[in-house]
């Protein structure tokens, strides 16, 4: 997994360098104390994962990564704990309290590898079902049962036909990672629905099992797809 880390402090540049060698599966390629510099880098390579300061001089982690297209996975590391809401607005994969210990920046990685592998591994046409983490068990989900998707706090939630419900610790970014584009579509940050399940909607909204979903601001190009 590629790596690249991005913060103004070279000490903490330093921590991640050392941290990163410690784990096998990722290849931390560069670092960067200039966050313009990094844009750039990332325009002319492959990155899988980002290691993302909040607060830098002139451009902030935010504003950063809402300069991206297709942004690759974030891991955020910052000495403020008042962003953490909105970095996982932004799908961040984890957001790391500066200073932070080898096994909470290992926990961090394995979360990203994780994705990662699944990101790797993208459903088959033949494949009808997905296999959801909930506790410790695992529950299998039929694909054609999925009516929307709603992040609820910690939690998201996959509601399927007959007014059943599922709950898990993985993300709404991480359960679009899962499914077919084809068969889904994010309206929200907080929404993703089943196209064939969609009964109606309009420029602010769409109508799902009866229920009204937002479209969001940043999320309008979706109606072109509709």
């Amino acid at each position: 997994m590629i790596a690249i880390a991005v913060d103004d402090e070279p000490l903490a540049l330093d921590i991640i360098r050392s941290h990163a060698a410690k784990a096998s599966f990722i290849e931390l390629k560069e670092t960067f104390t200039n966050a313009f510099k990094a844009i750039t880098y990332l325009q002319q390579n492959k990155v899988d994962l980002i290691f993302l300061d909040v607060k830098m001089p002139d451009i902030s982690g935010i504003d950063f990564l809402s300069t991206i297209n297709n942004p690759p996975m974030v891991i955020f590391t910052t000495a403020y704990s008042e962003h953490a809401v909105k970095s996982f607005e932004l799908d961040a994969i984890d957001y790391l309290l500066k200073p932070f210990s080898l096994p909470r920046f290992l926990k961090a990685c394995n979360k990203a590898y994780e994705l990662y592998r699944l990101r790797k591994q993208p459903l088959e046409p033949e494949d009808t079902s997905i296999f959801i983490k909930d506790g410790l068990e695992q529950i299998k989900i039929q694909i054609n049962e999925i009516t929307y998707i709603e992040a609820a706090g910690n939690y998201t939630r996959i509601f399927l036909t007959n007014d059943r419900c599922v709950s898990t610790r993985a993300t709404i970014g991480e359960m679009l990672m899962l499914l077919p584009p084809k068969k889904f579509i994010r309206t929200h940050r907080a929404y993703i629905v089943a196209r064939d399940k969609i009964s109606k909607f309009d420029r602010n909204q769409v109508i799902v099992a009866n229920k009204e979903i937002p479209i969001g601001a940043t999320y309008s190009n979706c109606l072109k797809e509709l």
